[in-house]
């Protein structure tokens, strides 16, 4: 039997080939990874829930079916954290508010129903920002640096898969919630294409901007997970009709003749920090030595993008939180109720105006991929590393009409929530001072298989992925 400490620094894939060659069993791992979980929480705080006579319970049966023959696929036996707006019938699903303490769901959302069939393991609900949306900050702190931003607010999914508290995460990102705990946290996090992961049972914050998607340590575990969510949900009317491939094939097939496309202006200046641009730069020219075709592309629609989501996140949380606040609005955080009640005084025609703005965006990036003949674009997933906590609400000189570091990590997440396009965060690299830095790739309408398949590559060039933050081990 493998050792504590070996067996929850895994990969998923690792996990699986160990479990079925006879190396290690469900419990053992489920029971390393609630160890890992009583020695780092008390710090991180990753978990709003835990519920651990289900996960062992789960284990034993992920086990029994082991022996006898029946195989659900990569993630069986594989203990898995849900973030906590996932709902999870007779578990704890209070998404960070005291507006809705104590609610144990019914039944589950499809993402948590889809990772049960495939034979995952929920270890714990993970903490997030209130109603996943801010205005409040919740107590986990990342182990790259305690005192600095840990992101959100998919904030507990990237802590405990960085920590080693869990072999995978769900996540959701409305405004780059997946993408940016992943560059934050050393980590790959796919926003997979709007309607490719269903959405029922999510508690949503916008319901025409909200994704559901996996958080992992590596490239092809993203792509085991995603396979496993992913899928039409007659209850979701959202969801896409669209056939699910396997991701994980083709993935090492390499990026020679790959089209990636760079628009500088927007993706590279302004506010993007030297140490940010230099290993964003540093994988772009890996990618070229690779085979890749960099092609230097303009797309001035790109300005649109902050103001169009902002007004449409705005006016749809409102709706949403309309008759709960009014009800229950003291149990509200006061920067969460304001934050979500800001949406009430957006005119109709500002709404109207944005959604045709957002067709606009839509089809500007789709002549934009078809007029280059792209198969993705980069960027940095955002312009500075994890900022002190005492920093994150303070203006930089560098950033545009004095925003703070919080809104300009969105600048470069937001176009893909806004088009539904594909788009992964993955290792870069760090900066000078040992903070991780993410890239991101935007892709083609359900073309996630190409974001791996890229991100594989550049991912078999350097042990990032590898590399641990110094709180991991005391």
């Amino acid at each position: 039997m493998t050792d504590t400490r070996s067996l929850i620094n895994m990969s998923i894939s690792e996990a699986a080939a160990a479990l079925r060659r006879g190396e290690t069993t469900s419990v053992a791992l489920t029971e390393a990874i609630l160890a890992r979980i009583k020695e780092t929480e008390p710090t991180l705080q990753a978990y709003a829930t835990l519920p651990l006579d289900r996960a062992l319970a789960a284990a034993e049966r992920a086990d029994r079916e082991l022996e006898a023959g029946r195989d659900r696929g990569p993630l069986h036996g594989i203990p898995i954290g849900v973030k906590d707006n996932c709902y999870t019938k007779g578990i704890l699903t209070e998404v960070g508010s005291k507006a809705l303490q104590g609610f144990v769901p019914d039944y589950d959302a499809t993402v948590v129903r889809k990772l049960y069939a495939a034979g995952a393991i929920l270890i714990g609900k993970t903490r997030c920002h209130e109603w996943s949306c801010g205005g409040s900050e919740p107590p986990t702190r990342t182990p790259w640096d305690l005192e600095r931003f840990p992101g959100g607010s998919s904030i507990g999914s990237g802590v405990a898969l960085t920590a080693r508290s869990a072999y995978g995460t769900i996540g959701t990102d409305t405004g780059g919630s997946i993408r940016i705990p992943a560059s934050i946290n050393n980590l790959v996090g796919m926003k997979a294409t709007y309607g490719r992961v269903s959405a029922y049972g999510v508690l949503p914050l916008a319901w025409s901007l909200d994704h559901v998607g996996p958080l992992t340590r590596t490239v092809r575990d993203n792509a085991f997970m995603l396979g496993a969510i992913a899928g039409h949900d007659p209850d979701d009317a959202n969801s896409a009709r669209v056939k699910v491939p396997d991701f994980t094939a083709g993935i090492e097939h390499g990026v020679r003749d790959t089209r990636i496309g760079i628009d500088r202006d927007y993706f590279m200046y302004p506010g993007v920090v030297d140490s940010v641009r230099a290993v964003t730069e540093a994988v772009i020219a890996d990618l070229a030595r690779l085979g890749a075709d960099i092609i230097e592309v303009s797309l001035p629609e790109l300005a649109l993008t902050r103001e169009t989501l902002i007004t449409i996140r705005m006016v749809e949380s409102a709706s949403y939180h309309r008759h709960r606040i009014r009800e229950k609005g003291h149990l509200y955080s006061p920067g969460t109720r304001a934050t979500l009640q800001m949406g009430e005084v957006v005119l109709a025609t500002q709404y109207v105006a944005a959604l045709r703005a957002r067709e606009r965006f839509r089809a500007a990036m789709k002549n934009l991929f078809r007029r280059e003949k792209l198969d993705a674009l980069i960027a940095p997933t955002i312009p500075v590393p994890a900022p002190l906590l005492e920093d994150v609400w303070q203006p930089r000189d560098d950033m545009a009409n004095g925003e703070t570091p919080t809104a300009g990590f969105v600048h470069h997440v937001y176009p893909a929530n806004l088009s539904g396009q594909p788009a992964i965060s993955a290792p870069g690299g760090f900066t000078p001072e040992g903070l991780p830095v993410g890239y991101q790739l935007l892709g083609k309408p359900f073309d996630e298989a190409t974001l791996y398949r890229i991100a594989y590559a550049y991912e078999q060039t350097s042990d990032w992925r590898r590399r641990q933050p110094p709180q991991v081990y005391e």
